[in-house]
Formats: C-alpha cells, sequence, structure tokens
C-alpha cells in the first residue's frame, strides 16, 4: 500500500480469486489434399458442410484424406486442417504470359525446322531470370500422307484431322483407303478423346486401290512440356508455334528445346520459394485464385465504375453506383471508384451456379486511398486482404491511371462495357510427398499458436506416423497421435492371421510412446459426392470418439466399448479381427475394431502405443494426464513473478485441491494429493528463483477384463457361509 503524506482514503483492490481454468481438449487435427483451399495455413474447420466450401468435394485421389477430415467431424465440430503444397498445384488465372526467347531443334525427321513465332510459357516471375528448358512435341494437327504399297504413280498429299482438346499431345494414326485417286475412307485406330476423321485429301493415281498410313505428329504443336523447369513452371494450351516440315521424312516426330526466361508468377504461397523469388506485379496476368488448384472457370471476376453501373448485371450488390471518393476529392482526382464481385460460375463452391461469392464495393483506383476510417480503400489491397477465393496480380488493361496516387489524376473509364474476368488453369495433383505431409504437420507443433488435442494422421506411410508422434506429439505433450496402418501404403485387408502379421509389422516400425493409437485398419463407407465407395483409415474416427467421449462424460473415459466407442458410417471393415487375433494384436499395443453381428462397429480397445506396462498404456489415462496437466500448467502462470513464501503457496494450494476434488468427483482420480510447502520450496529452491509444487495422483482405470465365477451350490447351501 503507497504511504500517504496528508489525510486521505486508498480503496486498494486484490483478486483472490484464482482458479484453474478449463482447457480445450477435444480439438481435432489433420492434413487434406484438396481442390482448392488455404496452402501450408491453419484453418478451423466445424462441418462437413464448411470442409465442402473451403476445400472442395473429394475425389477417387484424395478421399482418404478427405474422409478422415469428414470422419471426425461426423464426431465434433472442431479441427483444424492443413492442405499440404504439393509438387503441380498450380493457380488459375485470368491471363497467361511469358516468353519463349529461342527454340533449337533437337532431333526429328529430316527437313523440319524452328517456326518464328514465339510460345507463352507460365513461368515464375524471378529477379536474375531464371531459365527453364521446354520440350514442344509435334502432335496431331497437319499430317502428311505417303504411299506405303500400291499401284504404280501414287504421290503423297497432304490431311488435316481435328485434334483432341484433351489430353493435348496424344498420337493417333489414322488408315486412308484409296480408290481410283481418291481418299474414300480415313479410319482412326488409336485416337485421344475428341479425333475425327475428315476426308479431305486427294491423293493422284493410276486408279488401283492402295492402302496409306497417316502418322499424325508433325505440323502444329499441340503442347509444351517443361522438362527442367524452375519452381512452378507449366504447360500451357495450344496452338503455340509453328513448325514446318520439309516432308523429306513425312511422319516422323521433332524435339524442340525452347528456353524460357522471364515468365510469370504462377503459385502465389512464395513462402516455399527457392531464394529470389518474387510475387512481383502483374506478371501473369489480372487476378489469379487465391489458392492454388482452384478449378479452372469455375470463378469470375466482374467490375463496373461509374459509366458501367447502370447496366451491370450485378448492380443489386450495392447500394449505389460508384463514383469519386471523398479521398479523390480532397486531393483533386474524380472518378476513382470502382464495384467489383467474385462470381461462382459452375457452383462448385456454394452449390448455386452464378452466386456471387463476394463484393468489393466502392474501392478505389488510387493507390494512396483510405477510407474515413484511415484504412485501405486501393483495391489491390482490399481484394488481397479481404478476399477469400482471389488474389490481385496486375491492372486490367482497359482504363488509365490503374494504381497511382490521387493526386490532381482524372480517372478514367474502363471502358464501354464491365470487365469480366474468368479464372482458369487452377490444379492439384493431390499427391503430397512424405515429406510434403510432414512438412504440412510441423505446422501443428507450435503448442503456442495451435491449440490441438487428437491429431489424426490419416493415410501415412509409417515414416510420416514416426514424424507426428515423435516431433508434434511427443513434443507437445498434450496430444494424441491417431494412427492407422497400412503395407506399402495399400489396405490390410482379409481375416487370417496374415493381417494381424501384416499390422504387427506396421506396428514395429512405430516407436514406444504413450502419445499414440493404433487402430486395425480401414473401413469402407459410401461417398455421397461422387456416388462411389471408398477405402478410408479409421483413425479419423478413433480421434473423433475421444471427441465426442468429452462430450457426453469426460476425456478421462475410455473412448472404447460397446457404450461409446461405436463407429460410424461403415458399410465393412477392411480387417474385423477374431479373438484370437485381437489377443496377439492387443499386447502389442494394437486397438482392435470389430464388427459385431446385431451391435455394430466397434472400438475395442484402449491401449496408447507405450511398450512398458504402466497407468500411461492407456487413452484414458494418457488424456487425464493431458488434462489436468494443461490446466493447473496454465493457472500456474500466474504465480510467475510472485513471492516465493507460504502466502503464495498456501493460494496455490487452495486454486489445485478444489479443481481434484472436481475431477475426482467425477470419477477421474481415485484420489490425490498436493504438497507444495518449505518442505519442497527449500532455501535453497527459493534461492534460485524457482517454485515446487508436487502433485500425486491416483488415476482411476477402465476396465478390460472381466471375470465372472458362477458357482453352483447344493439347494440347502448357506451362501453367507460359502461367500462369506
Amino acid at each position: 500500500m503507497p504511504i500517504q503524506l496528508s489525510p486521505s482514503v486508498v480503496v486498494v483492490e486484490k483478486d483472490l480469486t484464482n482458479v484453474v481454468p478449463a482447457v480445450a481438449v477435444s480439438v481435432g487435427a489433420t492434413i487434406v489434399d484438396a481442390a482448392w483451399g488455404p496452402v501450408m495455413d491453419v484453418t478451423t474447420i466445424d462441418s462437413e458442410n464448411t470442409l465442402v466450401q473451403r476445400f472442395s468435394r473429394p475425389n477417387s485421389l484424395n478421399a482418404a484424406s478427405w474422409f478422415t477430415a469428414a470422419n471426425f467431424l461426423a464426431y465434433s465440430s472442431n479441427l483444424l486442417v492443413v492442405r499440404p503444397e504439393t509438387t503441380n498445384q498450380r493457380n488459375a488465372v485470368s491471363t497467361l504470359t511469358g516468353t519463349v526467347s529461342a527454340l533449337t531443334l533437337g532431333s526429328g525427321g529430316s527437313g523440319y525446322h524452328a517456326g518464328t513465332t514465339t510460345a507463352a510459357i507460365d513461368a515464375p516471375d524471378t529477379v536474375g531470370g531464371i531459365q527453364a528448358t521446354a520440350t514442344v512435341r509435334l502432335t496431331n494437327k497437319v499430317g502428311s500422307i505417303a504411299v506405303d504399297e500400291g499401284g504404280t504413280g501414287y504421290t503423297s498429299a497432304t490431311v488435316v484431322f481435328s485434334a483432341p482438346t484433351e489430353p493435348w499431345g496424344v498420337t493417333a494414326t489414322a488408315t486412308a483407303t484409296v480408290a481410283v485417286g481418291a481418299v474414300a475412307t480415313l479410319t482412326l485406330t488409336n485416337p485421344g478423346k475428341g479425333y475425327t476423321t475428315a476426308p479431305t485429301a486427294t491423293v493422284v493415281g493410276d486408279g488401283t486401290a492402295a492402302t496409306i498410313t497417316v502418322t499424325m505428329q508433325t505440323g502444329v504443336i499441340e503442347s509444351v512440356t517443361l522438362t527442367n523447369p524452375g519452381t512452378g513452371y507449366s504447360a500451357v494450351s495450344p496452338p503455340l508455334v509453328t513448325i514446318t516440315d520439309t516432308n523429306v521424312s513425312p511422319g516422323t516426330s521433332a524435339a524442340i528445346t525452347a528456353t524460357v526466361v522471364d515468365g510469370g508468377v504462377k503459385i502465389l504461397n512464395l513462402d516455399n520459394y527457392e531464394a529470389n523469388y518474387d510475387a512481383g506485379e502483374g506478371v501473369v496476368g489480372e487476378f489469379a485464385a487465391k489458392y492454388p488448384g482452384s478449378l479452372g472457370n469455375s470463378l469470375t471476376v466482374s467490375i463496373a465504375d461509374s459509366t458501367t453501373y447502370a447496366t451491370w448485371a450485378y448492380k443489386d450488390q450495392f447500394e449505389g453506383a460508384p463514383g469519386s471518393s471523398d479521398w479523390a476529392v480532397s486531393n483533386g482526382a474524380s472518378n476513382d471508384e470502382l464495384h467489383l464481385v467474385v462470381v461462382d460460375n459452375s457452383g462448385k463452391w456454394s452449390g448455386v451456379a452464378g452466386s456471387v461469392l463476394e463484393a468489393f464495393g466502392f474501392v478505389s483506383k488510387a493507390s494512396d486511398a483510405k477510407k474515413a476510417d484511415g484504412s485501405t480503400s486501393y483495391y489491390k489491397n482490399v481484394i488481397n486482404a479481404n478476399s477469400k477465393y482471389i488474389w490481385w496480380m496486375d491492372h486490367p488493361s482497359t482504363g488509365t491511371n490503374w494504381g497511382t496516387a490521387a493526386d490532381s489524376q482524372a480517372y478514367t473509364s474502363i471502358g464501354a462495357s464491365p470487365i469480366t474476368r474468368v479464372l482458369s488453369g487452377g490444379i492439384d495433383d493431390f499427391a503430397s510427398t512424405d515429406g510434403q505431409k510432414m512438412t504440412a504437420f510441423a505446422l501443428f507443433g507450435n503448442d503456442e499458436q495451435w491449440d490441438v488435442n487428437l491429431i489424426a494422421v490419416g493415410k501415412a506411410s509409417a515414416t510420416v506416423a514416426n514424424y507426428v508422434i515423435q516431433n508434434v506429439a511427443e513434443v507437445r505433450k498434450d496430444c494424441l497421435a491417431f494412427v492407422s496402418p497400412n503395407k506399402d501404403g495399400e489396405v490390410i485387408a482379409g481375416t487370417t492371421s496374415d493381417q494381424a502379421e501384416d499390422i504387427i509389422a506396421f506396428r514395429n516400425e512405430l516407436p514406444s510412446s504413450s502419445y499414440a493409437v493404433l487402430d486395425t485398419g480401414y473401413k469402407y463407407q459410401y461417398d455421397r459426392y461422387n456416388d462411389a465407395y471408398r477405402w478410408v483409415p479409421l483413425n479419423g474416427d478413433v480421434a473423433g470418439l475421444c471427441a465426442r467421449t468429452d462430450e457426453t462424460n469426460d476425456p478421462w473415459w475410455s473412448p472404447a466399448g460397446l457404450n461409446r466407442g461405436q463407429i460410424k458410417n461403415v458399410v465393412k471393415l477392411a480387417y474385423s479381427p477374431r479373438k484370437t487375433d485381437r489377443d496377439n494384436l492387443y499386447k502389442n499395443g494394437v486397438n482392435p475394431v470389430v464388427a459385431f453381428p446385431g451391435q455394430g462397429v466397434v472400438l475395442y480397445g484402449d491401449k496408447t502405443l507405450l511398450s512398458k506396462p504402466s497407468a500411461f498404456d492407456r487413452i484414458n489415462v494418457r488424456r487425464l494426464f493431458i488434462v489436468l496437466e494443461k490446466a493447473i500448467a496454465t493457472a500456474a502462470k500466474y504465480q510467475l513473478f510472485e513471492f516465493n513464501d507460504g502466502f503464495t503457496r498456501a493460494q496455490f494450494r487452495n486454486m489445485v485441491e478444489p479443481y481434484l476434488r472436481d475431477v475426482k468427483g467425477r470419477r477421474g482420480l481415485y484420489d490425490f494429493k498436493v504438497v507444495c510447502d518449505e518442505t519442497n520450496n527449500t532455501g535453497e529452491v527459493i534461492d534460485n528463483n524457482r517454485f515446487v509444487a508436487d502433485i500425486y495422483l491416483k488415476p482411476a482405470r477402465s476396465i478390460n477384463f472381466i471375470t465372472l465365477n458362477f458357482i453352483a451350490t447344493r439347494s440347502g447351501a448357506d451362501f453367507t457361509e460359502i461367500a462369506g
């Protein structure tokens, strides 16, 4: 209390109401290979519908990881999801630019020579002009006809075939039957998708029928494939470069090497790029999808200003027409404002085609524009800071003075009609490597930033599972890693002891840890989005059972058994172990998931992967200690920088003991004792600025084995004499 120098009344308030806080114990975490969504960023998902909106629907390539997340959400509503960065992720963009600086023939038939036109290669922006080599395939547009055998006098001619729109670069052979000097029929024998015949060529001959083979591998380049690119290079659509064939050696493919310099930004998440990469402004095009893999042609960006607003299809999204902002007027400028909408063309994001996903009104062309509250209204900054779907990359080509300061600028109109840009080219191969999976899981290792308790590893190799157990769960010590076994990435299926041996072999690749849980494999479930059935690992369900147990009981209750261990959405199990196999699996720390006729599919074990006999080889005991340690440690932070005296120690005991009595009353503990006094806070401890509390706990144990003794007695027996 401060010393008073004159008569006065001083009110001093002290807070001695410290309690042990409740802590989150049901937060799940996993990674999902997805068609779109944030990359290497932790996203909170509260339902399967939100999962679809943020990361698209599942497909045959990502079903295992996608449904691991969805299955957890069937039991709980708090899941953190990371989408890994994969090698072939690409953003959808509105304009693809870049140049081929040189074309050189590498090999091919005689007579090829390079054309003079340039090709557009989509490539990353580089500070120093990093080069990449592109291989150009000559395929499928113009073919040469050569007579292999036939009547005297046949000569070559040229025939045009219509080529496929997808996939690019597939070679097809056409057979032409020639009669009386003309092509009678053309039949494609090995076409790519979309080929059709075009019998338009005239062949000169002496009237004797002959068979002519047409190999469509010359003429117009249909695709460009990069063979040694810098990060982010990819192919672009045809036609790009015309190569002339002098027909000295007709029908032969030729390889062309294209040197690509200073292309455009492809992936916008530049954190993982090599040194010297820079996002730049406007290298590729006007707008790009916010996240790599956004499906091509699924988004449209539409912009209107004061001259186009009246006829704009989306004018009802705004209160009025754009005009001159207060910022522009105060700086002697005019007509700087724009309205911008992002539209879901196909309904893949919202479920309704043509829906407006986002609307940004009264944004400004002026680079220094501010709103009344002082925040930026520059359209580029507004989009990049607030849009969930698009990223700004360059100014539109119509209109002038984009991005200039509002110093007496007269911003010109964007033209006679609104600007509309369709984003295209976004892809994802859904093929994250073990290294990419581990990099994604590593984000959950930050226990100060992410409160995670139940990590579902999904479909993962022992290498990935080991990483999550040892480098995330064991390091954090406040969460469990849930793992499902597989054999060389394949589902372990069947009913014989061979499957048990495969599962035990997988278990033996994992460490001994009380922070890991292993089940027996996969379930077969229905995919309503694709009308198909998928094999999905069970670890998402087992983690979900723990979360549901937290809601119905407490974390220190076992999630297993007929009361709390019912697995949802199961058509069948890949492996439902019998009693003999269950015995062998359980002693190796593997928790069987079993299909009991008439009783459902049940988690029938509650062990952790701790090898040594201990109370911590049970899920409920490990989770009990996680909860108590986390809650009491959080409360103990408020003792930091206080005096280590009897008052502080008594205050700590009075805070912790009521909390432990509550846990005991809720059947989590048999008993406890808290020691925090001068016996463990000696003078030496105090002099070293330390504070020590010893908390002794008798954890409640789950029943794993039941013995029922049925004893037959004679009719005249006295039960008190027999049973005592």
